[in-house]
């Protein structure tokens, strides 16, 4: 008998210059059935970015938002339709549940970077999807190098990002995994066989409930 996969929400998680995003992309690229989250916005939408309300579910990764109105926004949220929300500079950002569940229930696995508060918040919302990845930085120091190289900050603004990365890494142990990021490629394998290894053990449990 053949084992359909399950979808899973993979979560990860790091530190500013940790290398979730670069790690994400990656991982976007060479993974099948996996896609990104895409938020949901009130702003409106810059030059060259795409509606992903214009596509369907399974073939929304270059996508940038699902554009709506502000009263579209406050009827999803008061429908229990939005996992997580914020408003940042007179906009208000969200993470879809009708995405992520018509995904994972399709078999496609959706890959959430997130900071370690929304993860949180999304393992109590759906404790069985969530699949959870801490990525932590060879050292501190290493982590002060890669922030420096970016040349995006002041020494303070650095100083601040490594305040910070010390709270996040210290709620490390509440995640699924947790790996150390030496090596991109190195780290893009690793979490791509925890997202196998996660997808056919939920595979299995749902074949094992159904009496297969």
């Amino acid at each position: 008998m053949t084992i359909k996969n399950e979808g899973v929400l993979l979560v990860l998680s790091s530190p500013s210059g940790g290398g979730k995003t670069t790690i994400s992309a990656k991982l976007l690229e060479k993974s099948t059935n996996l896609v990104r989250s895409v938020s949901m916005t009130t702003r409106k939408p810059r030059s060259g970015e795409i509606n992903g309300k214009d596509y369907f579910f399974g073939e929304i990764n270059g996508k940038d938002y699902f554009f709506v109105t502000e009263e579209n926004f406050h009827e999803l949220c008061e429908a229990g339709q939005m996992l997580e929300y914020a408003k940042v500079f007179e906009n208000f950002y969200g993470i879809p549940r009708d995405f992520i569940e018509q995904n994972l229930s399709s078999g496609i696995s959706v890959l959430q970077s997130i900071d370690w508060q929304g993860a949180f918040h999304l393992l109590k919302l759906m404790t069985k999807e969530v699949v959870s990845v801490f990525i932590l930085p060879p050292s501190m120091e290493e982590l002060r190098l890669r922030l420096q190289k970016r040349n995006s900050d002041d020494a303070s603004e650095i100083e601040c990002r490594l305040a910070a990365a010390q709270k996040e890494i210290s709620k490390r142990d509440k995640y699924d995994y947790v790996i150390i990021n030496d090596d991109i490629d190195k780290s893009v394998e690793e979490i791509s066989s925890i997202l196998y290894k996660e997808r056919l053990k939920k595979s299995e449990e749902k074949l094992s409930l159904e009496g297969g």
